[in-house]
């Protein structure tokens, strides 16, 4: 049992260093997350960016999220509120994606054009750990856009699975979406994981001492 458990252990860093790297070459990866698969590339970088959406066949109005290890490191890339702020470190990590204002360094091919856009912190050891290596990922279900979000690797569509470099198998994912919410607007955009906890804080935030 515990030679098993060693190999699964190794098996799964040789694939998070690869994805590293290859995501480090520009690349496309898999990788799992508490809620489904992701596709990551290279979040600040607009090429890298703009194979993802070639990949999934996703129209470009429709923005990215961006994948990040920690609230801490959201705030180097994005400018939010102190609400918006109270909020993350409330729900994240977790399966929440939490849109606020971004900064400088996201490139308009992630959001859209937008001057907004949804945090992800995935409440999912690997996912962080591949996330501390590479910085922000695009953070969007490895599906063809239309077809169903993957909950494991065996679900790839051919397309994409011979689009990525590297794919992080851990099994089956849960399946449920990320809520989708902005905090200062007191909005929720999409009904997810936790969306009734998230109604709560929303309809009577925590006021710090």
């Amino acid at each position: 049992m515990t030679a098993d458990t060693s190999d699964d252990r190794r098996d799964r860093s040789d694939e998070l260093r690869a994805a590293v790297a290859a995501v480090r070459r520009g690349d496309l990866v898999v990788y799992p997350t508490e809620t489904v698969y992701g596709l990551g590339a290279d979040a600040l970088d607009a090429d890298a960016v703009g194979r993802v959406f070639e990949l999934k066949g996703r129209d470009r109005s429709n923005p990215l999220s961006l994948g990040v290890a920690s609230v801490d490191d959201a705030l180097r890339y994005t400018r939010p509120t102190e609400r918006a702020v109270a909020f993350a470190r409330a729900f994240l990590p977790g399966p929440v994606t939490v849109v606020v204002e971004r900064g400088d360094r996201v490139p308009d091919a992630l959001t859209a054009g937008r001057d907004r856009v949804g945090i992800r912190v995935p409440d999912h050891d690997l996912a962080r750990a591949l996330l501390d290596e590479t910085g922000p990922l695009t953070a969007t279900s490895a599906n063809v856009s239309g077809t169903g979000s993957v909950t494991h690797p065996d679900q790839l569509d051919d397309r994409i699975r011979d689009g990525v470099a590297a794919v992080i198998d851990d099994g089956e994912a849960p399946g449920t979406e990320s809520t989708v919410v902005d905090p200062e607007a007191g909005a929720i955009h999409r009904r997810g994981a936790m969306a009734g906890a998230i109604e709560a804080w929303l309809a009577d935030p925590p006021v710090e001492e």
